[in-house]
């Protein structure tokens, strides 16, 4: 039986998919129910019914999101040199970033801009995501460093950090509008000085750990 309020052919993954759009581009905070049932064109019940509360629909609008991007980032690192790897998943990046047909930037920076504490809960879940993407990369430069790619010693915590700034940062411009060939040139940038640090002789390599 059809749930009180729910409209007859209601779409749920195509509501899931506007409402993860207008929480990327808008944040937890300035999306509002009245925002998605105006953009669905349904009522408050029907989502509820749907979805539950708007807490369990950002959860769901996460995990979609987390899904598609979790994919391409796989396919990046998944590449059979580590160099390939860094560029693709940069370069990569910047593409998703600047996809005409979504928000710009990345939902897990997006959406939590200026939370409140009362959302305490939104908050470590998008920290949880961007872990998840951290391990990723991490697990990544741990094997070219087990397989000889990297040079023993290689600091693989301080060079996922790097990494991941960069991305982040690249998110942030941009979502603030910054031309998609300048993005290019920074990632590009950004992967010279990995490429620099990383594959130069033992004694000048900058990532050694201490």
């Amino acid at each position: 039986m059809m749930p009180a309020g729910r409209k007859r052919g209601f779409d749920d993954q195509a509501a899931l998919q506007t409402a993860m759009e207008f929480f990327w581009r808008q944040g937890y905070e300035g999306t509002s129910i009245a925002d998605l049932t105006t953009a669905l064109g349904i009522n408050p019940p029907s989502l509820y019914a749907a979805f539950g509360s708007k807490r369990d629909l950002f959860e769901k609008a996460l995990g979609r999101y987390m899904c598609q991007r979790t994919a391409q980032m796989e396919e990046a690192i998944s590449k059979p040199g580590v160099d390939e790897a860094i560029t693709a998943l940069l370069l990569g990046r910047v593409e998703v970033f600047t996809d005409p047909d979504l928000p710009a930037g990345c939902m897990t920076v997006q959406s939590g801009l200026s939370l409140a504490k009362p959302h305490a809960d939104i908050v470590e879940m998008l920290a949880q995501a961007r872990e998840g993407m951290r391990l990723m990369v991490l697990e990544r430069l741990a094997r070219a460093v087990a397989e000889g790619e990297l040079l023993p010693g290689t600091s693989c915590e301080a060079l996922t950090r790097f990494i991941m700034t960069t991305l982040y940062g690249l998110s942030v411009e941009a979502a603030a509008g910054a031309p998609k060939d300048e993005l290019i040139a920074a990632a590009n940038l950004a992967i010279e000085v990995v490429r620099g640090m990383l594959f130069q002789p033992q004694g000048h390599h900058v990532y050694a750990q201490v």
